[in-house]
């Protein structure tokens, strides 16, 4: 699943390619997960410009004239493809958009499961590189829910995913069953700091990556995530266990507050 790392590569790509171009025709393949009627979607948005891509949580946004706005979540295995002469109708699509000039891009999406949304309800919820300390600290106070469970929950901090999650806990050596608000205070700052140093660490090393195209998404760089990791770059091994139905990776270096 595409998290906060890829999403925000995502969209400075389509910014690129896409930004102050016209969408000349919205080919609607799947329209079973849309919000509104089919006609309506490409109403709102055949002829409009693309003005600026964003991310919200684990959702681009693109923000086209007229105040139209579609927001796309790519749950567990949507994609976007770049179109060319060479990839015209990709396979598992699910939309098209093309532009003038004749580029464009495609949502597909094997399971058919990937969302979008015309003109999405915006969302109160601080975005995990955008909220304080102050916030996080007293967050992580009132619950007595798992620190790996805290740190995913999107009603609570946005764009945090499985992956993501193990990663950031692993580099503050904290054990992904701690109770959140067991943790020291000395270890949320050290959480806190962690949080958006792997974050932006992973952004940069996509961004290398990906250049210019939509490569999907990045893991090579994974500490401790992954089923094919068996030991830490400090030489700990690497062990995995469900918690709240996703597969977490950790290690005995991780410390666990109870």
């Amino acid at each position: 699943m595409a998290e906060l790392p890829d999403l925000t590569v995502f969209a400075g790509i389509l910014n690129r390619r896409f930004k102050g171009k016209t969408l000349k025709e919205l080919e609607v393949i799947v329209a079973k997960k849309i919000n509104v009627p089919e006609k309506e979607l490409k109403q709102a948005l055949r002829g409009k410009k693309l003005l600026n891509v964003t991310r919200e949580g684990k959702t681009l946004q693109l923000h086209f004239s007229g105040e139209q706005v579609l927001g796309i979540h790519l749950m567990l295995r949507g994609e976007l493809v770049l179109l060319d002469k060479e990839n015209t109708n990709p396979k598992y699509q699910i939309l098209g958009f093309h532009f003038t000039g004749d580029e464009g891009f495609a949502l597909v999406d094997l399971q058919k499961q990937a969302t979008p949304t015309l003109n999405p309800v915006i969302s109160k919820v601080p975005d995990a590189l955008d909220m304080d300390f102050d916030y996080f600290s007293s967050l992580l106070a009132k619950k007595r829910t798992t620190i790996k469970t805290l740190l995913m929950d999107q009603h609570l901090i946005k764009g945090i995913g499985n992956s993501y999650g193990d990663e950031i806990l692993w580099a503050a050596r904290i054990s992904p069953f701690s109770i959140a608000n067991a943790i020291p205070e000395a270890e949320v700052k050290t959480l806190y700091k962690s949080l958006a140093g792997v974050l932006k660490k992973a952004i940069k090393a996509i961004e290398k990556e990906n250049g210019d195209e939509l490569r999907g998404e990045l893991r090579d760089f994974m500490q401790v995530h992954g089923a094919g990791l068996k030991k830490s770059p400090t030489g700990a091994t690497i062990k995995s266990e469900n918690i709240g139905g996703r597969k977490s990776y950790y290690t005995e270096e991780q410390h666990l507050y109870i």
